[in-house]
């Protein structure tokens, strides 16, 4: 997607990006400070909106707080999702805040220490167990507590998702318990006093790919069938993951939700409500939900040019937006899409480097864009920053401050 198609999606005021509806000048005034995020809650609004149009009426929508923990986005998603997934001890405390009851929670990830589970089984959330010493863990903090923790299985599969982003099962894995261990592990430690509620298959993420998310939500529901016969009651907990992938750069093309929800139509009413009539099937969903949603403000502090090349030094970096640097993930280092976004409106026609205020040359915000003429004090506005940007940043490296965060 092009700048231009975010800046649609936000809305102009008189020339500048709108976000929460207040010109970004004002609400830059708002928060005080740059650099800073800015969440729109009417973005958030509407993607949970279009999801719940899209996709089956039984299906639950499950938010992966990883991609965003900020609080009063947490507060806000907790009234409009299913569910919450956390992956520490930290964020699971950030769930309990909000108004999800416990039960609706769900804590995956590897390396669980007795700590974090004896906290798990003491509030009653969901334990996705990632290994058999997990198991035991859970075992005994529930001996010690006298309480019979809730858990679910998280599963490797035998298969992988092909175009994801991060492959997250599939052949060697730190990622949940190889599926063709299960069975025995299963009957190994049925009755133990464990609720054993289900099984969670996550396989990969940021995919834009709807046939390929597809396929692997088919493959999921039959390996769990397969699997569901070693439970000694009707399965109650169906995670297919999610994957879901949002455009980052202009070569992308945005997920066909449409393509998805279609075929996620025919799986849910057939073989799933056949299968597992106890069952509502889970979709969890991280960037999806909130990466659209969200813009990393600088400041333009210095403009100077370097034998023919123009350089804007912002107040920002890859400090607080390591993503949009190239360096979280990025096989070849592509542009997020970037404006200016005090003159949202204005043509770009000046080629320009985008720099943060490191010391180092990985402190790249936009290589070679063309923007309108910007000066000092002009905002810069990168998109695509509502998931993993501030807190999958390295904030403490070289010592310069924290930046602000605002849902509007």
């Amino acid at each position: 997607m092009k700048p231009a198609q975010h800046v649609e999606a936000f809305g102009t005021i008189e020339g500048e990006l709108r976000v929460g509806g207040l010109p970004l000048s004002r609400l830059a005034a708002r928060v005080g400070s740059t650099p800073f995020f800015a969440y729109d809650r009417g973005l958030l609004d509407a993607r949970v909106d279009g999801l719940r149009a899209a996709l089956p009426s039984r299906v639950e929508l499950s938010f992966a707080m990883k991609a965003n923990p900020m609080s009063a986005v947490v507060q806000h998603l907790a009234r409009r999702v299913d569910r919450i997934d956390v992956a520490s001890a930290l964020e699971m405390q950030v769930a309990l805040d909000t108004e999800m009851p416990p039960e609706r929670i769900s804590f995956a990830g590897p390396g669980k220490t007795p700590a974090e589970i004896r906290q798990a089984v003491a509030a009653g959330v969901i334990i996705e167990i990632e290994s058999t010493t997990e198991l035991r863990r859970v075992l005994t903090a529930g001996d010690e507590l006298g309480v019979a923790p809730r858990v679910a299985v998280r599963v490797n599969p035998d298969f992988a998702v092909k175009g994801s982003g991060m492959r997250m099962g599939g052949g060697p894995q730190q990622f949940g318990i190889d599926a063709e261990q299960v069975p025995a592990i299963m009957r190994e430690y049925s009755g133990s006093g464990m609720d054993f509620l289900g099984f969670h298959v996550f396989a990969g993420s940021q995919n834009l790919n709807a046939e390929i998310i597809s396929e692997a939500q088919r493959r999921t529901v039959d390996l769990v069938s397969e699997l569901a016969e070693s439970l000694d009651r009707p399965l109650r907990y169906l995670n297919l993951g999610g994957g879901f992938g949002i455009p980052y750069t202009e070569r992308d093309q945005p997920l066909d939700l449409d393509a998805v929800a279609a075929e996620l139509h025919a799986l849910v009413d057939g073989v799933i409500a056949d299968r597992f009539p106890e069952a509502a099937p889970v979709i969890e969903l991280g960037r999806y939900l909130v990466g659209e949603a969200g813009v990393y403000v600088t400041r333009v502090v210095d403009r100077k040019v370097s034998r023919g090349k123009t350089f804007l030094v912002v107040d920002g970096g890859m400090h607080h937006q390591l993503a949009a640097s190239g360096n979280f993930g990025q096989a070849i280092r592509r542009n997020y899409p970037l404006v200016v976004g005090n003159r949202a409106d204005a043509a770009g026609d000046e080629g320009v480097n985008v720099v943060g205020c490191l010391c180092t040359p990985l402190d790249l915000l936009g290589d070679d864009v063309t923007l309108p003429p910007a000066d000092i004090d002009d905002l810069i506005v990168i998109f695509q920053a509502g998931a993993y940007g501030l807190t999958a940043s390295p904030t403490a490296f070289l010592g310069h401050p924290a930046p602000a965060e605002v849902l509007v």
